[in-house]
């Protein structure tokens, strides 16, 4: 390929706009991207939610990635990018939040190497440790597997291998933090006037 601008950002024909959404558990940023879909016409992708659709399908591929998951393999990057590839094809939409991918590194690295796809920007809710155990706590009573240890093993993993993505694209500028240990309608806010220039959602 000559200029790598000719098909950047290009799904199908359409050009389109890609805003990766992180955070650690309990951050709120599932609760925040329903306000972004509802208020500016963004179609969210969950990489998680994508691959359990998969593993539900019964489809060939669903029964690699639940084998994967069932021997505590880590599913490759090209396996999740080619679902969200799809899912995208699929929405007819222009505008996607990407939620909880690029995990680490390696994602994103692959991600922009098989899509062609540079995000507009990420959306990082920073919530501090205390905070998330607190919501997780109380939003999970009498789940088993989200007790103090599994929480604290959780954020660490976001910590170690999230993180590095949030710093390569905040050495770029690309990043947008939103306090999200602030009060849940304070965080609407903030979020609406980073999405405010991305134009309402026509009814």
């Amino acid at each position: 390929m000559g200029n790598k601008d000719v098909n950047e950002n290009i799904v199908g024909d359409k050009k389109v706009t890609v805003v990766f959404v992180l955070g650690g558990p309990g951050s709120g940023k599932g609760t925040q991207c329903a306000t972004i879909v509802q208020h500016y016409g963004f179609t969210h992708l969950s990489a998680g939610d994508l691959l359990r659709a998969e593993i539900k399908s019964g489809s060939k591929n669903g029964t690699v990635i639940q084998n994967m998951i069932q021997e505590g393999k880590i599913v490759p990057s090209e396996v999740t990018i080619k679902l969200l590839q799809q899912a995208m094809l699929e929405s007819g939409n222009e505008k996607f939040l990407i939620d909880g991918f690029p995990r680490n590194e390696e994602n994103r690295a692959a991600f922009e190497r098989v899509t062609k796809i540079v995000p507009e920007f990420v959306l990082f809710f920073d919530c501090s440790e205390e905070e998330m155990e607190r919501r997780l706590l109380n939003r999970n009573q009498g789940r088993a597997d989200d007790n103090i240890e599994t929480i604290r093993k959780r954020f660490k993993v976001f910590v170690q291998s999230s993180l590095p993505v949030v710093q390569h694209y905040d050495s770029q500028g690309k990043v947008k933090k939103i306090d999200a240990g602030k009060p849940i309608v304070e965080v609407v806010e903030d979020v609406k006037a980073i999405f405010s220039s991305y134009g309402a959602k026509s009814t």
